[in-house]
Parts: structure tokens; C-alpha cells; sequence
């Protein structure tokens, strides 16, 4: 049997790859390459270039690989982009989720993970936020997924169908071996950008509101390990696997840092006093989302084991040079 990973050569989809090969799992891959990279795709998984909505490919990998698991990470990511251009985040997060979906029911395919957000949660009145907590989504990034979210719980009802959404709070980080890490040019991750300007590939970094009702005025959030994120999805897999019932996660560890206070980390990291400019909030922010990990850790027995900023802020920033030695990312 093998696992199906869409998105797999994209940031958090590669680590992903890594983790399943590590625990010597069969893995396929579908990616359009639109921000992923060949590279990104570790040996042996096999990469199909092609979509994701796209149900006759999805089928036949299915069928010629025996994938009895789908991870779906591909998608659209960018909160302000999604104002600017929300049909468009509805047809790449949304319709064609549902195409994927309908193509796993199709085949047989009974276990499926899909890559949701905290955006679901909108600008949440307590924090740390549960799963309880009910969507308020405040962009049509966190609608697309939340609608995703909900085709999945209905599709597992009607069908032989478990699915686990998994809320992603702020991934950050790269592979400890140095393997993979963020490597999306004009990326928005804010660790990336300020470990960017560290090293002189911006000229500097802005910081996007400085009023928000939080200790020092800028948005905090909880930032996640990608490799304790797709330990968390390793947990969702064996859960599945023992037809676990469909449900939902937050994956973060209930600890929030401020834009400054993660500006502060890469500056201490890279021993560089970058510029920063501050500037107004963007549409779409909220103030402060922090996870609350309690369910993830009880029901499927995830611990985080990166769960340190500067560490997280540290590989970041050596893959960053990596990126910038001109040599293969994957170079020995």
C-alpha cells in the first residue's frame, strides 16, 4: 500500500514526504510544481507533475499504486491574496478539494488528511482556542478550508470515509538534517522573510500593525515545528489506519510569540541588526490565535519535541544560507 501526498513538493508537503519514507512507507506524489520543486521530492517517492482536482490522474495513481491514504496538502495560502482574489482561492482550496475527495470515494480510498487553519477561527475571543470554538473565518482563505472541512465530515457520513483535518497554527522551521525547508520565492511566512532580510536578500521587512490589543501592539502567534507538524500527521495516519471516526485537530503547542519578539529570535540568530519598517495592519489579520493542543496530544498521543523558538528560528536560518550557496538545496 502506498500513501498519496498532494502538494508533496511544496514546504510543508516535502517534510511530509521525508517523514513517511523515514518510517518506510510507500509514497506517491502529485504536485503542479506551480510553488513546489522536483528537487523537494525525495528519493524513492514517485512525483506525478499534474493537479490535484484533476480526478482521472487521481484515480489512476490510486489504482497503479495502491494508495490507501491521501494527505492533502495542495492549495492556496496567502491570507491578503485571498481577499484580492477569492474565487480563486475557491476553486484551487475548495472545488478542487472536492474533486479530490470525490476521486478517494471513487477508488476505495478510505483514509483521508486534509491540511486545514487556524484562519478558521477568525479573530477568536479566547485564546488559547479548542476545537469547540465555533468558525468565524475573516478571509476567504479560512473559508475555502473551512468549506473543505465540512464536504469531508458529510462525505464520511454518506460513504465508507474517515478523514482527520488538521488546523495548522503558523508553520516554521526546516528539516533538522537539513533536507528540506521553506524555499518558495516571495514567500510571506514571517520567519522566512526576516531570516531573508538577515542575510541582505530584502533590504528590509515590514511589520503589519502595531495597535492590535496584544503586549507590545503586534499580532502573536503560535508558531509549530514542520517536522513536529508531520509527526502530527503520522499520528492522524495510524489513527485512520485503525478507522479511527472522522475529526478534527489543532496542531500548534499553546504558546504564543509576537512579530516582534520572532524578529527579535532571527536577529539574535544571525548576530545582524536588520531594518524593519512599521506599517499599517492588513485585511484578514487577527489580533492573537494560540492553539490549544490538548485534544492532539490525548486522543492520538502527539508530543512536540521542537517546541523552542530559537531552535525553530536557528534552522530556519541555515537553510536560508543553504538556499543561498548556489548549490542544489539537496547538495550533500
Amino acid at each position: 500500500m502506498s500513501v498519496l501526498v498532494t502538494g508533496g513538493a511544496g514546504y510543508i508537503g516535502s517534510h511530509m514526504v521525508l517523514e513517511l519514507l523515514d518510517a518506510g512507507e510507500s509514497v506517491v506524489v502529485i504536485d503542479n510544481l506551480s510553488t513546489g520543486f522536483k528537487w523537494a521530492v525525495a528519493e524513492p517517492a514517485t512525483l506525478f507533475v499534474g493537479d490535484a482536482g484533476d480526478e482521472d490522474l487521481v484515480k489512476a495513481v490510486v489504482r497503479k499504486h495502491g494508495v490507501d491514504a491521501i494527505i492533502h496538502f495542495a492549495g492556496s495560502i496567502v491570507v491578503p491574496d485571498s481577499v484580492a482574489d477569492p474565487l480563486g482561492y475557491y476553486l484551487n482550496n475548495t472545488v478542487k478539494s472536492r474533486a479530490l475527495i470525490q476521486a478517494a470515494v471513487d477508488t476505495g480510498v478510505k483514509n483521508f488528511i486534509f491540511s486545514s487553519t487556524a484562519a478558521v477561527y477568525g479573530n477568536p475571543k479566547d485564546n488559547p482556542v479548542f476545537e469547540t470554538a465555533d468558525p468565524a473565518p475573516m478571509s476567504p482563505y479560512g473559508s475555502s478550508k473551512l468549506m473543505t472541512e465540512i464536504m469531508l465530515q458529510d462525505a464520511s457520513r454518506a460513504h465508507d470515509f474517515r478523514a482527520v483535518a488538521l488546523r495548522y497554527f503558523n508553520v516554521a522551521g526546516a528539516d533538522p538534517k537539513g533536507r528540506s525547508g521553506q524555499s518558495t520565492p516571495r514567500a510571506t511566512h514571517l520567519i522566512k522573510v526576516a531570516c531573508e532580510t538577515a542575510l541582505g536578500k530584502r533590504a528590509g521587512m515590514e511589520v503589519f500593525g502595531t495597535d492590535y490589543p496584544t503586549p507590545d501592539g503586534t499580532c502573536v502567534r503560535d508558531y509549530i515545528h514542520v517536522k513536529d507538524l508531520a509527526r502530527a500527521h503520522m499520528s492522524a495516519l495510524a489513527y485512520l489506519r485503525q478507522a479511527g471516526a472522522t475529526d478534527i485537530f489543532n496542531c500548534g503547542y499553546s504558546k504564543g510569540y509576537s512579530v516582534l519578539e520572532v524578529i527579535r529570535a532571527v536577529k539574535r540568530a544571525s548576530n545582524v541588526d536588520f531594518p524593519v519598517q512599521l506599517s499599517p495592519r492588513r485585511p484578514g489579520d487577527p489580533a492573537a490565535i494560540v492553539a490549544g493542543s490538548a485534544k492532539i496530544r490525548e486522543r492520538l498521543g502527539w508530543k512536540p519535541e521542537n517546541d523552542d523558538l530559537d531552535q525553530i528560528v536557528a534552522q530556519a536560518l541555515a537553510w536560508e544560507k543553504r538556499l543561498s550557496s548556489g548549490l542544489p538545496p539537496n547538495a550533500a
